[in-house]
């Protein structure tokens, strides 16, 4: 049996992916975020996510949080910096921050990945998860809808190139507004 593969994303109203838009976190997406990271053991990112989130989210050597964080970043900060970490990239040699390289070909090295023990398997980014979508290999698909128009930025899914089925299996309202809808392929 294959673990699953689970995507989870914040996107506006018009399909924008852009970590700079929609509404600002608040204790209760953040709680949301940080069980979402608890239903997997290994996180799968391509480079760009991947370089982003080590940014934000790991902790620096002198192992105090940055002031940027209020006391809901931490335990969501305390759990994406320890969990492992998968990385496709054509561009990287070498990362760190307790992660591993994908080699060869993607859809192939994820399949491979999938067949690992474990609970799942988060995904986050743009570009990998289209891609992943287009092979049908995420079992999962959550978006975090928020009451925003873009305008611009990168879209949800761009490029898959066929239809996807999905079948709604859970769907609520943050008190923001924004709507998570929780999807499982068919």
């Amino acid at each position: 049996m294959t673990q699953p593969l689970r995507y989870a994303i914040n996107v506006t109203l018009d399909g924008c992916c852009s970590h700079q838009e929609g509404v600002p976190p608040n204790s209760e997406s953040m709680a949301f975020w940080t069980h979402e990271l608890r239903r997997s053991d290994t996180l799968l990112y391509g480079r760009v996510t991947y370089e982003m989130m080590r940014e934000a989210w790991r902790r620096p050597e002198c192992g105090v949080w940055p002031d940027w964080m209020d006391t809901d970043d931490y335990p969501f900060a305390e759990i994406i910096d320890g969990m492992p970490k998968v990385v496709a990239s054509a561009t990287l040699d070498a990362v760190d921050w307790n992660a591993e390289l994908l080699h060869g070909d993607v859809v192939d090295a994820v399949r491979r990945l999938k067949e690992r023990p474990g609970r799942g398997i988060a995904l986050g980014g743009v570009q990998l998860p289209a891609a992943l979508a287009a092979a049908g290999l995420i079992d999962e698909y959550t978006f975090v809808v928020h009451p925003v128009v873009a305008g611009r930025g990168p879209r949800l899914l761009d490029g898959v190139g066929k239809q996807l089925k999905l079948e709604l299996i859970e769907r609520w309202e943050f008190g923001s507004g924004a709507i998570v809808q929780r999807y499982r392929s068919v």
